[in-house]
């Protein structure tokens, strides 16, 4: 590792006329990692040229992004179990000095405040309707219809912070608090439309044990099987048994990423489309 001198140093080069002389200092700053944001941020704050402030802005985030490459695929690799920190992950693309800790107090405040109203003997539908007053009325979390593909409803900082999502941010948030109050909510992957099954998997009600369905992104609304089959229906796809049944976090966050995909493809942010597709290479 090289101590400050050295890498103040190289930092002083980047503004190098000669390309090979700022590929190599670039490349050798890009293999320390984030050790070297620190240094870079505070070299940016002392220049008053734009043209070195650019390629530091650029370097600082090709670092970030590498981290956050390396984090997703650790995450993937251990099986994706802990759905809020692939989403904390995906969140660090865009938002790399959000800590982890307030995304996690904020959702924990949102499953105390549905605790405090929880009574033991409570049906399903009435802890439904309990979470849906918590989440909708109390917190006031609804679906952004007004700019449905911003790619700002794919990430959860900011879902939190502006109470507007799509339908799987919607979907994820109110699932990650429903199973911390030990609430079996699970995340199906609909095409077009992410959505919610409740289960019950000593009572096998419906198909392997699906009570019923909830549209988070519709203020938490109840449906049925039958309803499911209709929209199939519609979109002309087959009653495959994936879209009635919970999937797993990694199809989750890697749905949340081509959410962001085509989000970016189509405010013509060709660069972060780029990145976010070399986060999805990671998915397989």
């Amino acid at each position: 590792m090289l101590n400050d001198k050295e890498i103040n140093s190289l930092i002083h080069l980047l503004d190098d006329p000669d390309e090979e002389v700022f590929r190599h200092v670039e490349e050798k700053l890009l293999t320390l990692g984030t050790a070297v944001i620190a240094p870079l941020e505070a070299a940016w704050e002392k220049s008053f040229d734009s043209f070195l402030q650019s390629r530091i802005e650029n370097l600082i985030h090709k670092i970030q992004f590498e981290q956050v490459f390396n984090e997703l695929e650790l995450w993937y690799m251990g099986g994706g179990f802990d759905l809020l920190q692939g989403l904390i992950i995906v969140n660090k693309y865009q938002y790399p000095d959000l800590e982890d800790q307030t995304i996690i107090n904020q959702v924990e405040e949102i499953k105390r405040d549905a605790w405090l109203e929880m009574m033991y003997n409570m049906s399903a539908v009435e802890k439904v309707r309990l979470l849906n007053n918590v989440f909708y009325n109390m917190h006031g979390f609804k679906g952004n219809t007004k700019n449905y593909h911003d790619p700002q409803n794919s990430y959860i900082g900011k879902v939190l912070e502006t109470r507007r999502g799509n339908p799987i941010l919607l979907a994820a948030l109110y699932s990650i608090v429903a199973q911390r109050l030990d609430i079996p909510i699970y995340g199906v992957n609909l095409p077009r439309h992410f959505i919610l099954a409740y289960m019950d998997e000593q009572i096998k009600a419906d198909e392997a044990g699906v009570l019923f369905y909830i549209n988070a992104f519709n203020r938490g609304q109840i449906f049925g099987r039958h309803d499911v089959l209709s929209f199939l229906k519609q979109l002309n796809l087959p009653n495959d048994e994936q879209f009635f049944l919970p999937c797993d976090n990694l199809a989750i966050v890697s749905r949340v990423l081509r959410n962001l995909l085509a989000s970016y493809n189509q405010a013509g942010s060709l660069e972060k489309a780029a990145e976010i597709q070399r986060l999805l290479s990671i998915f397989g």
